[in-house]
């Protein structure tokens, strides 16, 4: 009987040999010419290392710490974790077993079916705008990191050009946040205001009364947005040849520093009572669905998912890379250090209220109000304070620089695959590299004049949000159930050794799909409209109607991509309705992963008539059956000639 069945197993696999070479047919005459030579991690660290250093950046630091202290503490932990097993992992793992299984970037990745080929077009356009606007975050980083090699911190003093009649220097004791008259504008008061947020709001942005009055450019601004671009360029236009070795220094730097910065904060008074206010449970936050909505939106931004990125990483990986370890590490670092910069920035709230007699809730805020005037004025009332906004500014420019690093690849390699010899053509490459980062700061431009601020707002709220989560659906949706979850599952245990069972299944086609509508509903529930809050102003600005609608175009442009897309490829694939269907929801594998799929059933095949474990090359004892193989090969080559 064993003797029959292998005999059947060799008989379906002899089948297949003829339709795997059909496919490869169709995949050189239909598909993106193969590309000659793909560039891939020298070391098995590098990728684990780039990982972390695109995704864990700014958001860790300034975003998680105040979204803990604002839903509960402690008890935010629960719906977090809950939204790193729900969504994080399979969705991570799902992104990069893509780029490592088809050696391609978000777009070209998306030939395992076809007609989601939109997906990847989405995901690579919001990149970009997540790319244009970040970068801004990096010029204001540089602005702060050349202003602090001083003696006396500029922002710690009233009296200079930039400073109002209402400008308070900071006093240890004094409340700052009582009204005070304003003179020359009647009914209306407005809040003592700091020497630090004038500097942030008169000295460095300049900013306008509202988005109507964008103003002029701001040139410092502007060529410390240059200077962000330019080392972008300069560590990438290579790709990850000189990308790989910079990360070692940019993704691991920032730790040093945050340690640092720990050690002195934790020194301060009044640190033990911001800490004790970051971790405080409360409890009854957990029936608010903001609660849930803001762990979700966190773990797409912080473990950087629906932005194709992580894809392209992927692809330069070796096939048989063991991803499932690094996505298990990548969790654990990425949690770890959003919990470490926590303690850092609660340890410093807490001198802040303890210093000014006020609760902590009055201090504690999020995005670039922390990083650029909370923390700045801090730093200014330790001793040897230029030195430690150095340390906390040279932090904030390498989690930003290397996210950048991942960001930029992510898109160029996108475009590059339909361009193959590019991979193998410095010049070509350095060309295309300087061709994105120059458009991208010319976007930029537009987030540096007086009312860049506003703009920079409506990119950040409306292009990099909502929409992740969507995109993140509809990726778990098209492997789960039209390409087939167990299909890729089979895939992944022919890459990695390993049975993973039915789990892959269970989150990408019911629990991750369930989670990321809840968190979608969650969210248009809470939704509101956008507002911005000067310091000293009692009434937030309101953006203009036509504001708002500019923001839901970016919102609204990417997913746009998908149908349109789909729409296309139907209408350029030959025959009936129903065989250009049929042929778009087949997978089309290059011929690389189709040798080695078939190499790899030969050593199965060979092992099984020796009655010898399976020698698969990341095999830890699990072998795989020769029946798995012969399912994986006939699905690679289910793709036949249009018919």
């Amino acid at each position: 009987m064993e003797a029959t069945k292998v005999a059947q197993e060799d008989r379906a696999i002899s089948n297949s040999d003829d339709k795997i070479e059909t496919e490869v047919c169709i995949w050189e005459s239909e598909n993106l010419e193969q590309p000659l030579l793909r560039d891939q991690w020298r070391r098995k660290l590098d990728f684990l290392i780039a990982c972390m250093g695109f995704s864990i950046g700014l958001g860790n630091v300034w975003r998680f710490p105040y979204l803990c202290y604002k839903n509960g503490g402690g008890a935010f932990l629960i719906p977090y974790f809950i939204s790193v097993f729900m969504a994080g992992i399979p969705l991570f793992l799902l992104e990069v077993t893509m780029g490592q299984f088809m050696s391609r970037g978000a777009i070209a990745a998306w030939d395992l079916c076809p007609i989601f080929r939109g997906l990847g077009c989405a995901s690579t356009l919001i990149n970009f705008m997540v790319n244009c606007y970040y970068t801004v975050i990096l010029s204001w980083g540089l602005h702060y990191l050349f202003a602090s090699f001083t003696w006396v911190l500029p922002w710690t003093k009233c009296g200079q050009w930039w400073n109002t009649a209402n400008c308070r220097a900071y006093q240890p004791g004094a409340n700052a946040s009582e009204p005070v008259a304003n003179g020359s504008v009647p009914n209306t008061s407005v809040l003592a205001s700091d020497p630090a947020t004038e500097y942030w709001e008169n000295r460095v942005l300049g900013l306008s009364p509202g988005i109507e009055d964008a103003g002029t450019i701001r040139w410092e601004l502007a060529l410390c947005l240059l200077l962000a671009w330019l080392i972008i360029f300069l560590c990438i236009f290579k790709g990850i040849k000189t990308s790989g070795k910079v990360m070692y220094v940019t993704a691991t730097s920032p730790y040093l520093f945050m340690i640092i910065l720990l050690i002195r904060t934790a020194l301060l008074d009044g640190a033990q009572e911001g800490i004790i206010y970051y971790l405080k449970p409360d409890w009854s936050k957990l029936a608010d669905m903001t609660v849930w909505s803001d762990a979700g939106t966190q773990i797409f931004f912080s473990y950087a998912l629906s932005l194709g990125a992580l894809t392209a990483l992927g692809s330069y990986n070796t096939f048989y890379h063991n991803s499932i370890r690094d996505c298990c590490l990548f969790a654990a670092a990425n949690t770890l250090t959003s919990f470490m910069a926590g303690f850092v920035i609660f340890a410093t709230l807490g001198y802040m209220a303890h210093t000014s007699n006020v609760p902590i809730s009055l201090v504690a805020e999020s995005g670039p109000g922390l990083a650029f005037v909370i923390y700045p004025k801090a730093l200014g009332t330790m001793p040897a304070s230029p030195i430690w906004s150095v340390c906390f500014f040279l932090m904030l420019l390498l989690l930003g620089v290397d996210s950048m690093f991942g960001g930029v690849e992510g898109f160029v390699a996108a475009l590059v695959d339909f361009f193959p010899r590019i991979h193998s053509n410095t010049r070509l490459r350095c060309t295309v590299v300087g061709v994105v980062c120059l458009v991208s700061y010319i976007v930029g431009l537009s987030m540096v004049t007086n009312g860049g601020m506003y703009v920079f707002q409506l990119f950040d709220y409306y292009s990099g949000s909502r929409i992740i989560v969507i995109v993140g659906f509809l990726e778990s949706v098209a492997v789960g159930y039209f390409y087939g979850a167990r299909r890729f599952t089979n895939h992944m245990r022919c890459m990695y050794g390993v049975a993973l069972g039915i789990i892959p299944t269970l989150f990408w086609c019911v629990l991750t799909p369930i989670f990321t509508v809840i968190l979608f509903v969650f969210s248009a529930i809470i939704y509101e409209e956008l507002t911005y809050r000067r310091a000293g102003q009692l009434v937030p600005y309101q953006f203009p109607s036509w504001s708002v609608k500019l923001g839901w175009f970016l919102a609204s442009s990417s997913l746009f991509l998908i149908p349109i897309t789909m729409i296309v490829q139907v209408l350029r694939t030959p025959g009936s309705l129903c065989q250009r269907l049929r042929f778009l929801l087949q997978p089309q594998l290059p011929e690389s992963v189709v040798q080695k799929l078939e190499d790899y059933k030969r050593t199965l095949r060979n092992n099984r008539k020796s009655s010898s474990r399976s020698s698969h090359p990341n095999s830890d004892g699990n072998s795989l059956q020769t029946t798995d193989v012969v399912d994986v090969l006939k699905t690679s080559a289910q793709t036949s000639s249009v018919l």
